[in-house]
């Protein structure tokens, strides 16, 4: 099993494929992150930006000028469009980071990749640093309840065992592994309450067709977050 940062240089070629194969569900993602964007935002801060199409899109969709593309992943760096401003370092180094941003992300759990827990709640923490007043950061997160995706047996056995789960990812057919994390909306809730940060509002969306649903074991979890009062 490899570190997370070393993963994602072994899959730099296949990421295009692994986003083809979940277009739906990324392409639902942005939509409600754009919709959700406020009015006025200028600017974009994107942690763990993968070859950075994703990004660029919801900053073309929302017409905001100043992005920046977080990614530690040398190999998914060379993938980037010319021009794209890079912070190079992992997501657990944004304390030596300054800037100002309208808008924030972390998609596709990334977070689930930052190890302890402790971390995460430091990055969410470092995230409402970075984020101008009034701004927004955007979250969504594997669910480690979804029954739609998973099944009923296997979430009601998970549901069982507690509300902390560590996964091993792997990618198919090139079998490389790593670590990561599905979140509970209760363990997301308690994080973002340690990070200082409110949800605003919670999307659930289904994980195999974009679809939003209504009830949280019907797919993974898509958060908008403010600054904590």
């Amino acid at each position: 099993m490899l570190d997370p940062v070393a993963a994602y240089d072994r899959m730099a070629e296949s990421f295009a494929r692994l986003s083809e194969e979940r277009r739906a569900y990324l392409e639902a993602i942005e939509r409600l992150i754009v919709s959700a964007i406020p009015r006025g935002s200028k600017s974009l801060l994107d942690i763990g930006a993968g070859d950075g199409t994703r990004a660029l899109r919801i900053a073309r969709a929302a017409a905001l000028k100043g992005v920046v593309l977080l990614e530690p992943s040398d190999a998914m760096r060379r993938n980037w469009p010319a021009g794209a401003t890079a912070w190079p370092v992992r997501a657990e180094d944004l304390h030596a980071q300054e800037g100002q941003f309208d808008v924030v992300t972390c998609l596709w759990n990334v977070l689930g990749h930052i190890f302890p827990a402790s971390a995460r709640v430091e990055v969410v923490r470092q995230c409402a640093r970075l984020l101008a007043p009034g701004g927004r950061i955007f979250i969504d997160v594997s669910h480690r309840h979804n029954a739609r995706h998973y099944g009923l047996l296997p979430t009601a056995g998970r549901f069982l065992r507690g509300a902390s789960h560590d996964v091993v990812v792997t990618w198919k057919p090139e079998g490389i592994g790593t670590a990561g994390h599905v979140f509970t909306a209760r363990e997301f809730a308690e994080l973002c309450r340690a990070a200082g940060v409110e949800i605003e509002r919670r999307f659930v969306v289904d994980y195999d067709t974009g679809a939003l649903r209504r009830w949280s074991f019907q797919g993974n979890l898509l958060y908008v977050l403010r600054r904590g009062l």
